[in-house]
Protein backbone atom coordinates (compact mmCIF):
# COMPACT_ATOMS: atom_id res chain seq x y z
CA UNK A 1 0.00 0.00 0.00
CA UNK A 2 1.36 3.29 -1.02
CA UNK A 3 1.37 6.47 1.42
CA UNK A 4 1.26 9.79 0.13
CA UNK A 5 2.01 12.91 2.74
CA UNK A 6 -0.06 15.99 1.86
CA UNK A 7 3.32 17.24 1.94
CA UNK A 8 4.66 14.92 -1.02
CA UNK A 9 1.34 16.18 -2.89
CA UNK A 10 2.31 20.16 -2.62
CA UNK A 11 6.18 19.65 -3.47
CA UNK A 12 5.19 17.54 -5.93
CA UNK A 13 3.18 20.53 -7.24
CA UNK A 14 5.10 23.35 -6.34
CA UNK A 15 8.60 21.65 -8.19
CA UNK A 16 5.90 21.15 -11.13
CA UNK A 17 4.71 24.33 -11.50
CA UNK A 18 8.04 25.92 -11.39
CA UNK A 19 10.04 23.27 -14.23
CA UNK A 20 7.77 23.47 -16.26
CA UNK A 21 9.18 26.92 -17.35
CA UNK A 22 5.97 28.04 -19.25
CA UNK A 23 5.70 31.08 -21.13
CA UNK A 24 1.86 32.00 -20.31
CA UNK A 25 2.20 35.09 -21.91
CA UNK A 26 1.16 33.47 -25.79
CA UNK A 27 -1.59 32.04 -23.46
CA UNK A 28 -5.31 30.99 -25.08
CA UNK A 29 -7.47 32.48 -21.98
CA UNK A 30 -8.86 35.03 -23.42
CA UNK A 31 -9.56 33.31 -26.98
CA UNK A 32 -11.30 30.54 -25.61
CA UNK A 33 -13.45 32.83 -23.43
CA UNK A 34 -14.25 34.74 -26.07
CA UNK A 35 -15.78 32.09 -28.47
CA UNK A 36 -17.46 30.96 -25.72
CA UNK A 37 -19.50 34.74 -25.80
CA UNK A 38 -18.37 35.16 -22.08
CA UNK A 39 -17.74 38.34 -19.50
CA UNK A 40 -14.14 38.04 -17.97
CA UNK A 41 -16.71 38.58 -14.95
CA UNK A 42 -19.07 36.12 -15.18
CA UNK A 43 -15.86 33.07 -15.79
CA UNK A 44 -13.77 34.95 -13.03
CA UNK A 45 -17.18 33.94 -11.26
CA UNK A 46 -17.42 30.23 -12.75
CA UNK A 47 -14.24 29.38 -11.72
CA UNK A 48 -13.47 31.35 -8.50
CA UNK A 49 -11.40 33.94 -8.89
CA UNK A 50 -11.37 38.20 -9.67
CA UNK A 51 -11.79 39.50 -12.49
CA UNK A 52 -8.75 41.59 -12.01
CA UNK A 53 -6.97 38.04 -11.96
CA UNK A 54 -8.63 37.05 -15.10
CA UNK A 55 -7.48 39.90 -16.42
CA UNK A 56 -3.60 39.89 -15.59
CA UNK A 57 -4.00 36.17 -16.87
CA UNK A 58 -5.00 36.89 -19.96
CA UNK A 59 -2.99 39.77 -20.44
CA UNK A 60 0.15 37.21 -19.25
CA UNK A 61 1.30 40.03 -16.55
CA UNK A 62 0.87 37.29 -14.01
CA UNK A 63 0.47 33.53 -14.13
CA UNK A 64 -1.95 31.40 -12.85
CA UNK A 65 -1.43 28.85 -10.15
CA UNK A 66 -1.57 25.32 -11.64
CA UNK A 67 -4.89 24.84 -9.89
CA UNK A 68 -6.34 27.96 -11.40
CA UNK A 69 -4.65 26.03 -14.81
CA UNK A 70 -6.36 22.94 -14.21
CA UNK A 71 -9.80 24.68 -13.28
CA UNK A 72 -9.48 26.83 -16.97
CA UNK A 73 -8.29 23.75 -18.97
CA UNK A 74 -11.13 21.52 -17.46
CA UNK A 75 -13.74 24.39 -17.62
CA UNK A 76 -12.45 24.60 -21.29
CA UNK A 77 -12.35 21.22 -21.53
CA UNK A 78 -8.75 21.31 -23.21
CA UNK A 79 -5.04 20.77 -21.73
CA UNK A 80 -3.01 22.86 -19.91
CA UNK A 81 -0.53 22.52 -22.80
CA UNK A 82 -3.32 24.24 -25.02
CA UNK A 83 -4.02 26.54 -22.81
CA UNK A 84 -1.05 28.37 -22.19
CA UNK A 85 -0.16 28.34 -25.84
CA UNK A 86 2.43 25.47 -25.82
CA UNK A 87 0.17 23.39 -28.42
CA UNK A 88 -2.38 23.96 -31.04
CA UNK A 89 -5.57 22.93 -30.22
Amino acid sequence: MIQICICQVFLYIFVYNFAMQVDFKNNKIAEFRESQHMSQRRLAKEIGTSQANLSRWEKGIIEPSIIMCWCLADYFDVSIDVLCGRTEY
